[in-house]
């Protein structure tokens, strides 16, 4: 492993870099330990699958740099040109299938909000439904160590669009995020109380613990806010994802509450998710008429970009939460490789 760069430290807290599971997602982690740039294949880009293992797990290596990077990996390679020319071609592929797929997805807020502000006629298919009733606390434990790539990084990918917005709608945005920082208290932080609610789990609570074991289609849904995020030009978008998910969290809280307290997971794994049955009821209001509100009366072009932020959640949620049910209803492992019992 190469040395810190000029002016630059390696990373000590971290999370560990895991295997690569094909040539690009490879090639970073072999540059991320060299030193030396990514080597592969231009034409990896075009074949690889935007939808899987290989093409996400490099971009969510990528990505992860902007965050806390990774042990012993210089700091100084989160602007390594590189690593985002890579970055770029592999988003690219990334961005480019989901407008693709949401080419015939609503176009105006109230379109593309209108279905979440109610409950689905056939909830057969929701994770959140079936723990309340059935799961298991295996299956509980499954479902918080996959969530935990986000819920561990919660709200830190949103605070970028505070300097790109003004007015009612960066108001409204920081004093949503106040409430998830904690409102001035470390010990409420909400990546705090999800750290918390795995420990009740028996699961390790470190950061990026569970990024060797998280398939593809979770990888999805955490690049998507990085994207978003990173990104000054779909700052709308970035607001929609930010909306969906206040929009959709507080009745599947109060579902995934009512599941822990059925499995006896613990005390702060339940308060996990009641803390968030009614704050996000309370964000719910305030981002649909401050933050949108707010935005679409300043920049009212962004409209567009904000319905495909929210449809784009949507759709990659459905996607990872098809790809959970599926599992479970075979009787397997939703992770890669199974946690070990307890």
């Amino acid at each position: 492993m190469s040395p810190p760069g000029p002016g630059g430290t390696a990373a000590a807290f971290g999370p560990r870099l895991v295997e690569g599971r094909g040539e690009l997602s490879a090639a970073v982690t072999g540059a991320l330990r060299s030193g030396g740039p990514p080597l592969y294949d231009p034409g990896a880009v075009i074949r690889a699958d935007p939808w899987e293992e290989d093409l996400q797990l490099a971009l969510y290596l990528l990505y992860e740099l902007h965050y806390r990077g990774f042990e012993d990996v210089d700091d100084a390679r989160e602007w390594d040109p590189d690593l985002l020319r890579l970055r770029r071609a592999v988003e690219d592929r990334f961005l480019h299938a989901l407008r693709d797929a949401l080419r015939d997805g609503p176009g105006s807020v109230e379109a593309v909000f209108a279905p979440l502000l109610v409950e689905p006629a056939d909830p057969s298919g929701s994770v959140s439904h079936y723990l309340e009733t059935e799961g298991e606390l295996w299956q509980l434990r499954e479902y918080a160590a996959l969530r935990s790539l986000y819920h561990l990084k919660e709200a830190d990918p949103h605070v970028w669009v505070i300097p790109r917005i003004t007015g009612r709608a960066k108001a409204a945005m920081v004093a949503v995020e106040y409430d998830e920082f904690g409102a001035g208290r470390a010990e409420r932080i909400h990546a705090q109380l999800f750290a918390n609610l795995m420990a009740d789990l028996d699961l390790d609570p470190e950061y990026g613990r569970y990024l060797d074991r998280a398939p593809a289609p979770l990888l999805a849904t955490v690049n998507l806010m990085s994207l978003l995020g990173l990104h000054r030009s779909l700052r709308g978008a970035l607001v929609g994802h930010f909306a969906c998910v206040e929009v959709t969290s507080s009745p599947g809280s109060r579902r995934m509450a009512k599941a822990m307290r059925r499995c006896a997971a613990g005390p702060s794994a339940e308060r996990f998710y009641a803390e968030h049955v009614e704050a996000d009821a309370v964000h719910e209001q305030v981002v649909r008429s401050e933050v949108i509100g707010g935005l679409l009366a300043d920049e009212p072009a962004l409209e567009a970009d904000i319905a495909f932020g929210c449809a784009a959640t949507v759709l990659l949620e459905d996607r990872f939460t098809a790809h959970v049910r599926r599992a479970w209803d075979q009787g397997r492992t939703a992770l890669r490789t199974p946690l070990p019992e307890v």
